[in-house]
């Protein structure tokens, strides 16, 4: 770290440091809290129509989980998710290692490739992707909304980040064993790489919940709504009622929130360790 960038840190107090921290975390959760206090209110609280009692009520959250039938878009959403996220820890673990560890002719112009589909948005893949679900006739399945994103780019850069990160005494030491090539991706690489596995889990997750793009485009039974699709339309037929809404929406958020919870440490330490080595 440069000299004028540690003293610019270090000219810093840290009660100032503590208050900036929490004055952002604030900001941040602000919108939050609004939501929740939202959602708490009875009908028409939120915009003075309600002369009645005004105390809390979890009354909105029963009669939008009701009336959205959320159990179906929950259960439809936490398939697809966690599916999708299966894949991508399944292709993106197999295609990074072998993007770090192998030696083939053409190695470095496929890593090009693949790094460059980056900046490739997936609507602009939608059509083609839309005719070879129709060839396979997979439109309004569940696999139409697993199969586009089982494997991403981003993924296999992340994973093989981290391989390259990776002592590589460890594997030399277990093929001196009599270990093969699988065994060692399975016994030493991946286990080393739980914070790297855990990180893509989040966010292949996070994505895949917050999808409304695929379900609408490759989607039209009513049984296949995912959450995303189902909070749409609950949002057209309540476009006034501001607690209902902010129920639904606080449901839908909750999963995520606890979700990040759970893998927060996994995490931090995977964004840590992955770098960006050659």
């Amino acid at each position: 770290m440069p000299w004028n960038l540690r003293r610019d840190r270090q000219s810093l107090p840290n009660p100032v440091i503590s208050l900036l921290l929490v004055l952002t975390a604030g900001l941040v959760l602000l919108p939050v809290a609004i939501a929740v206090w939202t959602s708490l209110q009875p009908p028409g609280a939120v915009l003075g129509l309600d002369e009645g009692d005004r105390a809390l009520t979890l009354a909105n959250y029963q009669q939008a989980w009701r009336q959205g039938q959320f159990w179906l878009a929950f259960a439809n959403s936490t398939l697809v998710a966690i599916a999708t996220c299966l894949g991508q820890l399944i292709t993106s673990a197999l295609a990074g290692y072998a993007l770090a560890r192998l030696r083939f002719r053409g190695r470095q112009a496929l890593l090009v490739a693949v790094v460059t589909t980056l900046a490739i948005p997936f609507q602009v893949l939608v059509i083609p992707v839309f005719l070879v679900l129709k060839w396979g006739q997979l439109i309004d399945t569940y696999w139409a909304l697993i199969l586009p994103a089982a494997a991403s780019s981003f993924g296999i850069f992340l994973m093989r980040q981290h391989f390259v990160s990776q002592p590589l005494a460890l594997e030399e030491a277990a093929c001196l064993d009599g270990a093969n090539r699988l065994q060692v991706l399975w016994y030493i690489v991946l286990p080393l790489a739980r914070p790297a596995l855990a990180t893509l889990f989040l966010f292949t997750f996070i994505g895949e919940w917050n999808d409304l793009f695929k379900p609408l485009i490759f989607t039209t039974r009513p049984e296949l709504r995912t959450v995303q699709l189902a909070l749409a339309q609950f949002q057209e037929q309540f476009t006034s009622n501001w607690p209902l809404l902010m129920a639904a929406v606080t449901m839908a958020t909750l999963p995520m929130l606890l979700l990040f919870v759970l893998v927060q440490r996994q995490l931090t330490r995977g964004i840590s360790t992955t770098g960006l080595k050659n």
